[in-house]
């Protein structure tokens, strides 16, 4: 397909094919050559993808806008009469579309050889795409043996989708969460948990609610939807807040500073909107401060014993996958300490960890007692 011919299906803002193809680039990936979209441009989201043989086009997802006052934040962000809660869960988002077969595209637009293995084995989507071609499923892998996101939650031992949105592929329009809710049933695809439907100008409330309870369990979020999918919010727990600035802070030369102020930013207004007592916002503030030095702390003390730190991982597929894992986190120049490479029921499972080289040069040329340049 030409470029002209792609312009005019793309609905976008680009006043030309070359304005608009000049941001795209081009990558090969399992026998799959496309082009991605590496940022939002001219009205197309990150990780937009054109397959050129086949005319294919795999919209990226939204950037969700997060809210920090929620009353009246919420009421004036949904334009409609009621919003629907749900769990925002801790995983790595992709976009599963019958491309070439299941196909599962981060949110950057690469195709990843592990998620679309898994995909194809715990979603099964064959027969959904049979009955609805033109869809794509977004959904969050969650579960402790992931080589993107580790986290934990009860009853999942090793990896788990959760289709939190069905989008037509190629306008990125979204199906209306009760038809999505009823479609995953029916196909058998998992869900994140629901606190229900709410009246717009109410819902703040329930808001707090949920995120009271989700605190308590150490969960992320919720994600607000409007009833026919379009406007999406999200809004994050103190939990959350001080788990992403303790792993932060545990490679303070490669994420930290980028974490800290946004999520003080969330934890001001929140303490303020929730009329904290002084009592409790100290033992926040405490939580924070903790949250930041202690990893820090411990991650100085590691390297001085001559550890190698960075973001430590398990996955488990058969072996082919997992070569093609490994390759792929290695072509974006990560540095791969492979800890445990054995075989368990038939399956080849590695325990590995993305170096932090930043964290550990910076760290080790502190220690050797060099300067630093203020």
């Amino acid at each position: 397909m030409d470029r002209d011919a792609w312009h005019e299906r793309l609905e976008t803002s680009a006043d030309s094919p070359s304005e608009l193809f000049e941001h795209f680039q081009t990558r090969t990936d399992q026998r799959l050559e496309y082009q991605y979209l590496p940022d939002a441009r001219h009205g197309l989201e990150r990780g937009t993808v054109l397959v050129e043989t086949t005319g294919e086009v795999v919209r990226g997802y939204p950037s969700v806008p997060r809210v920090l006052v929620l009353n009246p934040g919420v009421r004036n962000y949904f334009e409609s009469d009621r919003i629907t809660l749900e769990e925002k869960l801790n995983g790595f988002n992709v976009r599963v579309a019958d491309v070439d077969g299941t196909t599962a595209f981060t949110r950057s637009g690469y195709v990843c050889p592990y998620t679309t293995a898994r995909a194809r084995e715990l979603l099964d989507p064959a027969d959904f795409f049979a009955d609805h071609p033109g869809k794509m499923l977004c959904a969050e892998l969650v579960g402790p043996e992931n080589p993107y996101t580790v986290h934990d939650y009860e009853g999942i031992e090793t990896n788990a989708f959760r289709v939190f949105d069905i989008r037509d592929r190629q306008t990125g329009r979204p199906v209306a969460p009760d038809r999505r809710r009823e479609l995953c049933e029916a196909y058998g695809f998992e869900q994140p948990p629901t606190f229900g439907w709410h009246d717009t100008d109410d819902a703040a409330g329930a808001v707090r609610d949920a995120i009271e309870q989700l605190d308590a369990e150490g969960r992320e979020g919720v994600v607000m939807k409007s009833d026919d999918g379009q406007s999406i919010l999200k809004y994050t727990t103190e939990a959350t807040h001080h788990q992403e600035l303790g792993h932060a802070f545990s490679l303070p030369f490669d994420y930290g500073r980028d974490f800290l102020f946004s999520r003080l930013l969330r934890e001001a207004f929140q303490t303020v909107e929730f009329e904290e007592s002084p009592e409790r916002r100290r033992e926040r503030a405490r939580d924070i401060g903790e949250s930041i030095l202690l990893p820090m702390a411990e991650t100085i003390e590691a390297v001085a014993d001559g550890e190698t730190v960075g973001e430590r991982h398990t996955v488990r597929g058969d072996p082919a996958t997992i070569d093609a894992l490994l390759a792929h986190l290695r072509e974006f120049q990560l540095t791969l300490d492979v800890e445990s490479d054995r075989r368990l029921d038939g399956e080849r499972v590695v325990t590995f960890t993305k170096v932090a080289a930043s964290t550990n040069d910076r760290i080790e040329h502190y220690l050797d007692g060099g300067i630093v340049d203020e």
